[in-house]
């Protein structure tokens, strides 16, 4: 059975675009639909040898099992310089043609192409191939990820909707994302009400989930401009808080929550002793650290070296004061990839709990 293609569009950056498509994609594939992906517009990309694609293709390559083929899978990419060029000379791209032969392809292999869109909905304007027009290339439905709230909810989603409405493409569904769980049935009653007066289908309420904004260890390292000094081949570890290597105390550690500490190098054997002596204290069964950050001047001691070691705790010193560390780790914004394995599948758990995709489903 044939269906109608959707293409999955956000109010804004960061409001869980990649996130909500991973999980649609799986629940499509559970219903046991032969469901494809594909981003036809791309910004960031990975240089693979002889393949350049977006970095979220690797992702769904990996989900759906399939082989990327560029041109049919990332087959545009707005790099660096791109608008640019595009101005200067225009004649020499064929943007929405490369789309429209994406679409071919996959509508022959596929019963249901889910197209993840990018940034907000007017990214790629100036190249004639934002998200509005390239959804009305692939004759798609979209469906609308928004964040949690009421007013300001409802207010932006008109104002973003704007440009699909003057292209003529269809809102098939709405997904509210990270709401509050106090503030879920409150949203859903409020939001849900107005979507159905202007007949919208309300597929979905999703709630906040903090370990979605957990980082990596290697994310802060490349913030920060860091400088790995112990046990690199840990940068995978995830961070869920940030303790100050003065303010270390019973309740900063009791529950271990992959903490990173951050200290001046002149006080990290003092922070790494108070741990230790709290992690006796409390029975902990493994070390709370994540990760070090160090800054300031000099090197570990000898047996914070060995505890390090131990612990496999991955050290990195930045150039940067403490402060600015803090500063520069908590505007950190936090991307699901193949390295994240546990927001893979907590974004298959949400979507496939918390929505209903028959709602979206148009037979052909």
């Amino acid at each position: 059975m044939k269906y109608k293609n959707i293409y999955v569009a956000a109010t804004s950056q960061h409001v869980g675009k990649t996130t909500s498509t991973l999980g649609i994609v799986h629940k499509f594939k559970k219903m046991g639909i032969n469901v494809g992906y594909a981003k036809p517009v791309g910004q960031q990309f990975l240089d693979l040898g002889n393949l350049r694609v977006d970095k979220d293709i690797i992702l769904f390559a990996d989900l759906l099992d399939f082989e990327m083929i560029p041109e049919v899978h990332s087959p545009v990419i707005l790099g660096k310089g791109a608008t640019e060029r595009f101005i200067d000379q225009p004649d020499n791209y064929n943007f929405p043609e490369r789309i429209v032969e994406s679409n071919k392809v996959l509508n022959e292999t596929y019963d249901l192409t889910v197209y993840e869109g990018t940034g907000h909905p007017g990214v790629g304007s100036v190249t004639g191939v934002n998200n509005a027009k390239v959804a009305k290339m692939l004759d798609a439905g979209v469906v609308m990820i928004v964040e949690g709230g009421i007013g300001n909810t409802i207010d932006r989603f008109n104002m973003t909707t704007a440009l699909f409405r003057e292209e003529g493409v269809p809102i098939i569904g709405v997904i509210i994302n990270k709401v509050l769980e106090k503030k879920l049935d409150k949203v859903a009653h409020y939001v849900g009400k107005w979507l159905d007066q202007n007949n919208i289908p309300l597929i979905g309420v999703i709630p906040y989930d903090k370990t979605l904004a957990y980082p990596l260890m290697e994310t802060i390292y490349k913030k920060i401009k860091g400088k790995i000094c112990l046990n690199e081949d840990m940068l995978e570890n995830k961070v869920s808080k940030i303790i100050s290597g003065t303010m270390i105390d019973y309740n900063n550690i009791k529950q271990p929550e992959d903490l990173l500490l951050l200290a001046d190098t002149k006080q990290i054997s003092k922070a790494v002793d108070r741990i230790k002596m709290l992690e006796y204290m409390l029975k902990l069964d493994r070390c709370p650290l994540s990760g070090i950050v160090l800054t300031g001047e000099g090197n570990l001691d000898e047996e914070t070296a060995e505890y390090v070691n131990k612990n496999r705790i991955p050290v990195i010193h930045t150039a940067l004061d403490t402060y600015s560390s803090v500063i520069k780790i908590s505007k950190i914004e936090v991307k699901i990839n193949r390295h994240t394995p546990w927001k893979v599948q907590k974004a298959i758990e949400l979507i496939g709990k918390n929505t209903d995709l028959d709602k979206c489903l148009i037979e052909l």
